[in-house]
């Protein structure tokens, strides 16, 4: 609520700030578009009930993109598709590797933290699933955390009046800016939590979610 008052107050639009990944395709697919028009129609309705509206900001993840073993070409490409789709619909977009770049240029990244056994043993699971990188997928589950801890302190630094957007559920809770109200949701409708960048281009609809972006 302070968040939102705050963009009344000021008479600016609300607001969110969301990573989007990159995973297997190479080209942009129905479910990103799919999962981009849900974000619209949540802009909309914001729209209808306070005249500045809702402005989406998507952090395209570079840095997890190279971490995870995808050639940066691919990404940029990919990347590249998702957001000529994202400004057709109005949202604006960055890489999280300029985030993290702008973090250390004002010292808003700090030292890193642990994960607990809990976010750990979650990690590893799913880089077993997505982790193409050098080294073992346990290291892979590791270094994913680290960078996160430094991110999450950057993207709080850079969109310090947003609301945080996730996929994720709220056990993932620690790898998000604790300084932002965070806004769990669906990711094309409801019932449906899986990333639309790890949707095969023709998916089977399932409510199943997949944790890291």
């Amino acid at each position: 609520m302070p968040v939102v008052e705050a963009a009344a107050r000021a008479g600016r639009p609300l607001e969110f700030v969301l990573y989007w990944g990159k995973g297997p395709r190479t080209g942009i697919a129905a479910p990103d578009l799919a999962c981009l028009d849900y974000l619209g129609q949540l802009a909309e309705r914001v729209r209808q009930v306070y005249a500045p509206g809702a402005l989406f900001r998507l952090i395209f993840t570079d840095t997890h993109a190279s971490l995870n073993g995808h050639p940066a070409e691919a990404a940029d490409a990919y990347f590249g598709a998702i957001d000529a789709a994202a400004q057709a619909r109005g949202f604006a977009s960055t890489r999280l590797s300029d985030v993290v770049a702008f973090a250390r240029e004002i010292g808003a990244d700090t030292p890193q933290e642990e994960p607990t056994g809990e976010i750990l043993a979650s990690l590893i699971a799913c880089a077993a699933k997505w982790y193409r990188g050098e080294g073992s997928t346990e290291q892979g589950a590791l270094d994913y955390h680290r960078m996160n801890m430094v991110e999450k302190r950057a993207v709080a630094a850079a969109f310090p009046e947003a609301v945080f957007v996730t996929f994720n559920g709220s056990e993932f809770r620690d790898l998000f800016p604790a300084t932002m109200p965070v806004f769990y949701m669906y990711s094309l409708r409801r019932g449906v939590g899986v990333k639309p960048w790890f949707m095969d281009a023709q998916p089977a609809a399932q409510p199943a979610g997949q944790p890291v972006a």
